[in-house]
Formats: C-alpha cells, structure tokens, sequence
C-alpha cells in the first residue's frame, strides 16, 4: 500500500523505518525523525482521517485508550503489554499532546500506525488538539524549540481532520468529552463537516468539553471510565442498542 500526497509517497518500507526509530525511543530519549518525514505524516494521515467517516463506526474486539498527554513511554508501555498493531486493534479517544515531555514522539507513532495500519489504529480528537489550546499547554513550544511554528501549523491542519465520535458495534458509543443537549441523532455527528477548528459551544465542543453531572438524568460511573446514562441517551440511539457511553475519565479542575 503507497500513499501518494502533495508531500509525496509514503511507502511501506518508510513507515516501518520511522516506526523502528520511534519504537526504539525508550528511557525518555528523544527521537530524531526529520521535519519532512513529520511533515509527511501529518499530510498522509490527513487524507486518511478524511477518507473516513467523523462518526467511526466499528466493530469489535478493540482496545480503547484515553489520554496519553505526551508521556511517551506510557504509550510504549501500552502497546508492549496490549500489543503491536497490526496484531491488536486499537482506539485512541483523544489528546495526544501537551503536559508531556515528548507529544511530537507520541503524536508521531500514532499517525505513523494509522498511515500504516488505517483500519486497525483509530484516533479521535480531544480538546488538546485544538490550536487555541496546545498553543498554552505546551505542544506549540514543544514544536517551536526542536523544529519550527511552521510545523505546529501543519499538526493543526492535521488535527483540524480527526473524527469525533466513535460507534463500536452499533452499541457503545465514544467521544473525548460527552454528550450535547443538541444531539438528537448520531446523523447530526455525521454531518460534522471537516476539517474544521473546534468552536467555543455547540456539538462539536460539548463532543470533545462536555462531563457528565451526577445531579441530571440516571447515571451511573465505573473506575471513572466508562459511563452510562439511559436517560440521556434514550433520544440518541435506538432502545434496541443503546448500551454505554464511553469517555476519557474526567479531570475535576483540569483541561
């Protein structure tokens, strides 16, 4: 499989050899990947997220990450004890940068996995992935200091083309931040038009912003992670196959 873009081809023998080097990035040691091989990424992996729906629609077994905020080593560590792709399959629920020391390894291996591997690696967006965030948060200074602005504006380009919500066997429904007093069908989700920047309200922001709160509706929280409300989700899916929501675990006081 090549992926031909403006940028031109990535072709496997490419990816795999950006893959190694980043794989080899252990004990918090940066890896040194060129600002054109970051730049190819971003592209290729921009027309991919584009290809594919806003509203995934997927089917199981598959194993679902939240946060990974730019510790790198936790995400290696993830992949060495679920696995590799393309040997398990895997759904991201969103922001990859920021607070960390290496977001550009961690964001790198991820759009290298999807490019390689588009059908077994999902990446959703979460609020981090949003220039008017990562430019406080540390990913913006992170992109200035080993390569240029010029790059952190290409990621937004890249980040402005993630889907947004997830739907696993027409059952379990997944987003970075929660549901939205607007959604009163998953038809709305798919009509999200990209790329797009995230606005300050509205569906998309309360996709990737919004909590659930105890005190509306019947819910009901396990290990923080996945969480259940039939009340509110009664008027999104079908009774037939509403069954959860799932979410990155909320931070009380945090972005």
């Amino acid at each position: 499989m090549m992926m031909m873009t403006m940028e031109g081809m990535m072709d496997k023998a490419m990816l795999d050899d950006i893959i190694r080097r980043l794989l080899e990035g252990k004990g918090g040691k940066q890896v040194q990947l060129s600002e054109g091989e970051i730049r190819q990424l971003c592209v290729n992996a921009r027309q991919i997220f584009l290809s594919q729906p806003t509203l995934l629609e997927i089917k199981a077994p598959i194993r679902i990450c939240g946060d990974i905020h730019g510790q790198y080593q936790d995400l290696l560590r993830l992949f060495e004890y679920g696995g590799y792709p393309p040997s398990a399959n895997y759904l991201f629920l969103g922001d990859y940068v920021d607070r960390g020391r290496q977001s550009l390894e961690t964001i790198c291996l991820l759009l290298a996995y999807k490019i390689r591997h588009p059908d077994k690696i999902y990446l959703m967006r979460g609020n981090h992935e949003d220039a008017k965030i990562n430019r406080i948060y540390g990913f913006y200074d992170e992109c200035k200091r080993r390569f240029n602005v010029r790059l952190w504006k290409i990621f937004t380009d890249c980040f402005n083309c993630f889907p947004v919500a997830a739907l696993i066997d027409e059952k379990i429904l997944c987003m970075h931040g929660g549901l939205s007093p607007e959604l009163e069908h998953l038809g709305q989700i798919k009509e999200i038009q990209r790329p797009t920047e995230i606005p300050d309200s509205g569906l998309l922001c309360d996709l990737l912003w919004s909590d659930p709160d105890a005190r509306v509706g019947a819910l009901l929280s396990v290990d923080e992670s996945l969480v259940c409300s039939f009340e509110i989700l009664k008027p999104v899916l079908p009774a037939s196959t509403s069954k959860l929501i799932l979410k990155k675990p909320p931070k009380a006081g945090k972005i």
